[in-house]
């Protein structure tokens, strides 16, 4: 992908020194700085009660942890890149929704280590790059594009575009009012939860599919970024890794749609480029 190097968004919140990796403190599964811990620590001695059992068991459960400089200046041209590719589909939305009258709010990009907390509950490494609509932001632990390198065979620079494209997807859905339509209609029929949960990942598929098509329009690719991907789509659907954690795939309990579906709403999106060929639940 063609771009040019230098300088963090303005929306990144850069974690990576704190929480679950060190710099915070946990309180039975809420995290808070250094100042947040003092804050309550002055208003507890004035008070004359603990506070901290506000916040879950009574006291910190964790310590302070020296920051990883080393780890910081390896991932900086990661960084770098998620910053290119996070300013880039926010500017190509904000102008898409302004087109259908919809007021574009920025999303927050939550770089962190291991574990942090987030408007969803807490958010760790093993659950992969997510987006919480009740803080609008996304959550992702950079070693996850190690693992999609390695681990799933999805190397490239564009392939970790669309993971952080596909997330921006979900805060679009908010901000059209799919999400909260769909949410509404989980609790109101739980049997069908898995099947929504399905048709709301593939329209992030898609909706990451038109950011790549905008990115093609303005000759931003080069030779393979399609196909990484496409790669990376396949290898995050869910009858994969059910068959490489369990062996099996149980298409009953699927929440993200198969390899095949996400590849295919990547594409519809990439080849057509618009909102209207997104829509899942028709």
């Amino acid at each position: 992908m063609r771009w040019t190097p230098g300088g963090t968004s303005g929306d990144i919140e850069d974690r990576r020194d704190e929480g679950g990796g060190g710099g915070g403190f946990g309180f039975g599964g809420m995290h808070i700085g250094i100042g947040g811990m003092l804050i309550l620590l002055v208003l507890s001695f004035v008070f004359k009660r603990n506070l901290f059992t506000l916040l879950g068991n009574g006291g910190p459960s964790s310590s302070i942890s020296t920051p990883d400089r080393s780890r910081d200046a390896r991932e900086q041209p990661t960084v770098e890149f998620v910053s290119f590719v996070l300013d880039d589909t926010q500017k190509t939305w904000a102008d898409i929704l302004q087109d259908q009258g919809i007021r574009y709010r920025h999303a927050k990009l939550v770089l962190f280590r291991d574990a942090t907390y987030s408007g969803c509950g807490s958010a760790r490494s093993a659950t992969g790059p997510f987006y919480c609509p009740a803080d609008e932001k996304v959550y992702i632990d950079l070693g996850f594009y190690d693992e999609l390198k390695r681990r799933f065979g999805a190397p490239g620079q564009f392939a970790q575009a669309y993971v952080l494209a596909h997330e921006i997807g979900h805060h679009v859905q908010k901000l059209m009012g799919v999400e909260q339509k769909v949410t509404a209609l989980m609790r109101s029929d739980p049997g069908e939860r898995n099947q929504l949960s399905v048709k709301m990942e593939l329209q992030a598929d898609c909706l990451a599919g038109v950011w790549a098509h905008s990115t093609d329009q303005r000759k931003l690719l080069e030779q393979g970024d399609v196909e990484s991907a496409i790669n990376a789509a396949a290898a995050v659907g869910d009858d994969r890794l059910q068959k490489m954690s369990a062996g099996r795939v149980s298409p009953e309990s699927f929440t993200h749609g198969s390899s095949a579906q996400r590849t295919q709403w990547l594409n519809r999106g990439m080849t057509q480029g618009t909102v209207s060929a997104c829509n899942t639940f028709r």
